[in-house]
Formats: C-alpha cells, sequence, structure tokens
C-alpha cells in the first residue's frame, strides 16, 4: 500500500517546486530533504525571465519581492577586447524584471508553499535507499529518522530532485544519455555597496566573473575558469586565485568589486562536466540536476530546474487523470531534452573558455536565442491557479 502519490527525493527547488504543484493538484505528497531548513546551498542564484515568469504564475514571486529582493532591468557586458553593450530589459509575457534571491530564501518560500498545498515536508531526513517490489519496480524510499531508525515511506512515484550525484539516479540505474568536456571552476562571495544596478558579465582572458544582485543589499560577486587553471591559482590560496581572475576580466567590473566591501568568506565550486540521465523508469523520475546538469557559466540553473518541475507534474496528472504514465513521463523527458539541447550545447562552448571577444558575443547570442524558444513553451501553457484545488 502507498502512503502517497509521490514521494520527492529534495526539497531545493526543483523537489520544492515539483511538490507545490503537485500538492495544489490535490495528489498525496510527502517531500525529503537531508539539509535543515532555510540553510543556503552552492547557487547562480539568477532567474531568467522564464523563471520569474513561472514564480509569477504560480503567485509565489509577490513573496520574493517582500523579502527585499531587488527588481533588475539591466544587464551590462563587458569584453576583453574593450567592448561593452548595455541592455535594458522590456516589460513582456508578463515580466518587467529579473531577480536573484538567495538560496534560504526562494527554497524556503518554495517549501512552505508546498506545505501550504498539502505535503508533508520532512527536513533533516537523509534518504538511504529505495523500495522495490520484486519486479524491480520503484516503490518508494527508505529514509533514516531523527532516532536513527530506519524507516520506509511508500509512494506510487518516487521523484529524485537531490542534484547531480542524485542517490534516486544511483539506485534506479538511470543510465548517462550524454556527457559534457567542458566545466568551470568557481569562486564567490557576497559584498556589500557595490555600484551595480543589474547583472553584469565579464569576459576576459580564459575568464568570467558576474555581479548578482541579491537580497541582504548585497551583490554575489563571481569569477570562473577552466579546473586546471583555478587549481594552479588556488596554490597561492583561494584569495590570490579570487583577485587574480579578477584582474584578468574588464577593469568596469573588477573595479566595483573592489569599490564594494567584502559581506563573508569565500565559497567554491569545482566544477563537473554537463550530463543528461535518462529520467524515468517504473516507478522513478529524476527532476533538475538529478536528470540534467549543465555548468553554472550560462547562469540558468535555477529555471531550467522550475521549468522541469512543471514538465514532470504535467506528466504525473496526464498519468493519474486517464492517459499512459509511461508514456506521459517519456513526453516529460522529450520535452526537456528538446527545450534543452541548444543551451545545454552552447553551455558546453562557453565553458571551454578559449574564446576570444568576437566568439564569445556570438556564443552569448546563441544563449539568448536558446531562452527564447523556452519562454515560447512556457507561455503558451495555462497558468497554474496559486491555491489548492
Amino acid at each position: 500500500m502507498n502512503d502517497y502519490d509521490a514521494v520527492i527525493v529534495g526539497g531545493r527547488v526543483a523537489g520544492a517546486s515539483t511538490a507545490v504543484l503537485l500538492a495544489r493538484a490535490g495528489l498525496r505528497v510527502a517531500v525529503v530533504e537531508r539539509s535543515r531548513l532555510g540553510t543556503d546551498t552552492v547557487s547562480t542564484h539568477a532567474l531568467m525571465r522564464a523563471g520569474v515568469l513561472q514564480l509569477s504564475r504560480w503567485g509565489l514571486l509577490p513573496e520574493l519581492v517582500a523579502a527585499g529582493t531587488p527588481a533588475i532591468r539591466q544587464t551590462a557586458f563587458h569584453y576583453a577586447d574593450g567592448a561593452d553593450a548595455h541592455v535594458t530589459l522590456r516589460a513582456t509575457r508578463g515580466v518587467d524584471a529579473l531577480y536573484a534571491p538567495r538560496r534560504r530564501l526562494l527554497d524556503r518560500v518554495l517549501v512552505e508553499a508546498a506545505a501550504a498545498a498539502g505535503a508533508d515536508v520532512l527536513h533533516e531526513t537523509p534518504v538511504v535507499g529505495l523500495r522495490r517490489d520484486d519486479g524491480g519496480r520503484v516503490l518508494g524510499v527508505r529514509v533514516r529518522a531523527a532516532d536513527r531508525r530506519e524507516v520506509a515511506i511508500g509512494a506510487a512515484l518516487t521523484v529524485g530532485a537531490d542534484g547531480l550525484g542524485s542517490l534516486v539516479a544511483r539506485e534506479a540505474g538511470a543510465e548517462l544519455l550524454s556527457r559534457g568536456r567542458a566545466a568551470s571552476a568557481v569562486l564567490y562571495r557576497y559584498v556589500d555597496r557595490v555600484p551595480s544596478s543589474g547583472y553584469v558579465w565579464a569576459y576576459g582572458t580564459a575568464a568570467a566573473a558576474g555581479l548578482i544582485p541579491t537580497d541582504e543589499d548585497q551583490t554575489c560577486v563571481f569569477v570562473s575558469t577552466t579546473p586546471a587553471r583555478m587549481r594552479a591559482l588556488r596554490r597561492d590560496g583561494a584569495e590570490a586565485a579570487f583577485h587574480s581572475l579578477l584582474d584578468a576580466v574588464p577593469a568596469a567590473l573588477s573595479g566595483a568589486v573592489r569599490a564594494g566591501r567584502s559581506a563573508g568568506r569565500l565559497h567554491g565550486w569545482h566544477g563537473a562536466p554537463g550530463q543528461v540521465r535518462r529520467s524515468c523508469g517504473p516507478g522513478w523520475a529524476l527532476v533538475g540536476d538529478a536528470g540534467y546538469y549543465k555548468d553554472p557559466i550560462t547562469t540558468h540553473g535555477i529555471t531550467d530546474a522550475l521549468r522541469d518541475a512543471e514538465l514532470l507534474s504535467d506528466a504525473v496528472l496526464e498519468g493519474l487523470g486517464g492517459g499512459s504514465p509511461v508514456v506521459a513521463l517519456a513526453r516529460y523527458e522529450a520535452t526537456r531534452d528538446r527545450l534543452s539541447r541548444a543551451l545545454y550545447d552552447v553551455t558546453e562552448s562557453v565553458a571551454r573558455y578559449d574564446w576570444d571577444g568576437d566568439q564569445i558575443r556570438a556564443l552569448l547570442r546563441r544563449v539568448s536565442s536558446a531562452m527564447s524558444d523556452e519562454l515560447d513553451h512556457l507561455d503558451a501553457r495555462p497558468a497554474r491557479r496559486p491555491e489548492r484545488v
């Protein structure tokens, strides 16, 4: 007997968003998350237009704005050959600004919305394995309770939203369909009083950097390069590597960072190649980085997670509404791959860090085109009602 229609492993953006949509549709949903509520995590922060569109249509954007997440209406690009470009966001598709909330805010808003819709949310609850029947079908999960006992949670569908190193993907035997070769190693920190009114991206000699205004009047400042170069630079320490990479990008960005005031320690990401996994099977599905991960250099990961949560929830509801669950989940994977392919491929090229000024500008035009295709698909969909039905 199933305790739930769906148990979702991972309560961050992908998992919590999927829980919101399924619980609002009346399904019995459990979310199990190993971390504490309200903790931060490594993130690019920046939402693109498609992600803002979804949060707005789900009725969750006002809470992020009320919490102090600044509206971003301008983007600046700086290149090593001295060229600059400034873009003002035009209000369209119901989106008049972009946002970049801290993850401890965004994840909390999403998971609290899931709980308000009726989902059972269990934080500090690690999953230790999957449950199966004699034929191998996944029937739920086994978790470690607070008293260290192992407890079974049964579900008709187990959703892996547990990130790049997904336990669900590993134990379900999710096939690796594609694996990239390029990767970005990243250092970032939060800085007070940075003179920036919007997103700022800078591309230098085998390095990139960015300014991402976030809540609490802070700016996330990142630098990135290849993993090999980052390892070499970090031999003199993380601070030396951070400033060396700042010196490798146009002065318009590095000068703004040095004019600010550091508000915390450096955080890092060692880099990992992009990958696409088979994302559905008997009794299981994957969403977010668990099923599809690409390098963070194009700052699209959160938007991807929101998009895929919607695509997956549609497939689940279709399967329960009289359609074939197998066919519906296969369609979810195919749609995700179709919407992702162009951005995945161009991100691989950007993450090689072997471009010059003309080449990176051409790559960024491809990024913009891929985002437009995704936005067209999402904008054509019916709006989600914010209340539980």
